[in-house]
């Protein structure tokens, strides 16, 4: 599944592709592909002739203010739009968007299809048919509406994530700190691939119990993970998963993964042999010697 630095990646592409993008028309393939109420009907009635404006990411959501036409505010006589709601989406397992110049041929995955007066599409594929889109009114925000949003933890990057604020959520749990970084309501945009990755940062095995771990230590996890993610953001994402941004390409991180998907490989520091064990239902990858237990 595309984790932050995947979903921060595909944000920037669909700003910078989107720009003064005007919805003509829209064509739902997969009706399941819309959660919003009043399906694919209501979605394309709401969206079409909507302008795409600035796209936010949180968590691993993508939220992008829509725009209607724009009309003379008689009082300060300068332009405004009409806010015309809120595009949300969640890639999920294998959701990616492609952009389409010219018309060509959609694949079979295709679930979605977006184009502009210049016939220009923007295209949401999806293998696995996980992924997910909301058209929000404007009288609502995405949060008040969508349950997942409702429950995220704050952004690694936040000043609100920080040891005192682990210290105090992870009080008294028994579960495994990379159990922990995984809980979208502890922090929000972490995912399997960058626990591992800022556990090996923080030289602490992602078996340790949560509970457990001292300040000083809480604070390495903070640090470590803000420092692996805008690693893997500056390269575009990772390798590792079905991730592609607009163009196509999947991201350059992965090359330089220091654990994940390494096992028996060499650490990159020590030497020891990476291991690799279930924790929680998922894989972890860890060198034994650089994160004791």
């Amino acid at each position: 599944m595309p984790e932050l630095p995947e979903v921060e990646t595909v944000r920037k592409g669909l700003e910078n592709r989107l720009a003064s993008f005007r919805i003509k028309r829209i064509e739902v393939c997969r009706e399941k592909t819309i959660a919003s109420s009043g399906g694919s009907s209501e979605f394309i009635k709401m969206m079409k002739g909507a302008e795409v404006g600035k796209w936010y990411r949180r968590g691993k959501y993508l939220i992008a203010s829509l725009h209607g036409q724009k009309h003379i505010q008689t009082s300060t006589s300068t332009q405004t739009s009409q806010s015309h709601g809120w595009w949300c989406v969640h890639l999920r397992m294998t959701g990616h968007f492609q952009w389409h110049k010219l018309a060509s041929p959609a694949c079979p995955h295709t679930r979605i299809r977006f184009w502009n007066q210049k016939g220009e599409e923007l295209r949401f594929v999806d293998t696995r048919s996980f992924g997910q889109m909301w058209w929000i009114a404007p009288d609502n925000l995405p949060e008040e509406i969508i349950k997942g949003l409702k429950t995220l933890g704050p952004e690694p990057f936040s000043s609100t994530f920080n040891a005192s604020y682990l210290k105090e959520r992870l009080k008294g749990k028994t579960r495994s700190i990379k159990s922990s970084l995984l809980d979208q309501t502890l922090v929000a945009g972490a995912g399997n691939i960058y626990a591992d990755e800022s556990l090996f940062s923080a030289g602490i095995s992602p078996k340790r119990e949560s509970g457990k771990l001292k300040e000083e230590e809480l604070a390495l996890i903070c640090n470590s993970l803000v420092k692996v993610l805008k690693i893997s953001i500056g390269k575009g994402g990772t390798t590792f998963s079905d991730f592609r941004d607009l163009e196509g390409l999947n991201g350059n991180y992965g090359g330089q993964a220091w654990v994940y998907r390494r096992v028996n490989q060499p650490c990159r520091v020590c030497g020891t042999k990476i291991k690799r064990e279930k924790i929680a239902g998922r894989s972890s990858h860890w060198c034994p010697k650089c994160q004791p237990e």
